[in-house]
């Protein structure tokens, strides 16, 4: 797994590239701001880029908008210190994969990074619960044109699996048994036809427009 690091304080940079590095992974680049951040991504094709908000010239939830439009093979994970309600909301509207808390346990912080790697949301359950309740609300007329009509049965059935929680693509596939690929495959069709970024906004836009029955 290859990753560009983004954040504006050296030290906690140099900390996490030993953690990382310790643990087998491979750290391609660091970004000391979000302009930077993008720059690398589209030079370095990263695997992940874990990404603080509050950084100069371009912050983090900017550089995320960018490389997620750009590049939508590289996942973007939101790394930081804020656990505000509001800054979770707009990353994961922005594109991001997962919202990670710098006080997380290193277990914890590796096992989330793992899942991230193979297509699942990025989000420790205290955050998911708040995601899924904001997402839940009554959705505004105003945003991007989706097409939900264009789903076919099978789409449809993998969307009520992710809603149901359901979002590794190993269980996926079990479930509907079918092979990983075929997951692959129905997961970026439901992308590219709602016009969403990623599984975590596809559960919150199918809960807020009643797609499939949560019941």
């Amino acid at each position: 797994m290859n990753i560009l690091i983004a954040d504006d304080h050296a030290l906690f940079r140099d900390s996490l590239r030993s953690l990382l590095e310790a643990r087998g992974l491979n750290v391609i680049g660091e970004a000391r701001n979000g302009r930077e951040a993008v720059d690398l991504a589209r030079r370095l094709k990263p695997d992940i880029v874990l990404m603080d908000l509050s950084m100069p010239e371009m912050d983090g939830l900017s550089a995320t908008r960018l490389i997620s439009a750009d590049q939508q093979e590289v996942k973007v994970v939101i790394l930081t210190a804020s656990d505000e309600d509001a800054k979770l909301f707009e990353a994961i509207k922005s594109g991001a994969q997962g919202y990670l808390l710098k006080n997380l346990e290193s277990e914890e912080f590796f096992a989330l990074l793992e899942g991230i790697g193979r297509g699942e949301p990025g989000l420790t359950p205290g955050l998911a619960r708040k995601l899924l309740l904001e997402f839940a609300r009554p959705a505004q007329a105003s945003g991007p044109s989706h097409d939900p009509d264009a789903l076919t049965e099978r789409e449809r059935e993998v969307l009520e699996l992710l809603v149901q929680g359901i979002t590794s693509n190993r269980k996926l596939a079990r479930q509907l048994g079918v092979s990983e690929n075929t997951v692959k495959f129905h997961v970026r069709n439901i992308l590219d036809k709602l016009h969403l970024h990623n599984r975590a906004q596809v559960v919150s836009y199918a809960i807020r427009n009643k797609i499939v029955d949560t019941v």
